[in-house]
């Protein structure tokens, strides 16, 4: 199994150990409205799993996928709140397909305004 078809696993099954085994203990998470780098498994793995809860519902496709050897983007829409949301993940994997970074980029304005707040929810419930 590549990298990439064990992101799409964990997408399916939600299953937090296989998201936290599939990251490398470096890897790199690159938020739409964090403007620093979060770095280290911890953080990237609290960033993911966060955002799978928010955007991952019953509306959350893949509508494009591009590869290269060692990496990935994969184009993603979803409707919450009557806000259409489309954006890309941008995901590099090492030799062991695990993953090195993983950059999200998303559009329109209030897509991401929707997104900072709910993030921030999801996240604040985490520490919690």
């Amino acid at each position: 199994m590549t990298g990439l078809d064990s992101w799409y696993a964990y997408m399916k099954s939600h299953d937090r150990a296989a998201l936290w085994d599939l990251l490398h203990p470096d890897a790199v998470f690159e938020s739409p409205v964090v403007h620093s780098p979060q770095r280290g498994r911890d953080i990237t793995f609290k960033y993911l799993s966060s955002a799978e809860k928010v955007l991952g519902g019953p509306g959350f496709t893949y509508v494009g996928e591009w590869k290269s050897e060692r990496g990935a983007v994969l184009e993603f829409k979803n409707v919450i709140d009557g806000i259409e949301i489309n954006g890309v993940d941008i995901i590099s994997f090492d030799t062991e397909g695990r993953i090195t970074h993983f950059k999200v980029m998303v559009r329109p304005l209030k897509a991401i305004n929707m997104l900072h707040r709910l993030m921030a929810e999801q996240l604040a419930a985490v520490q919690s």
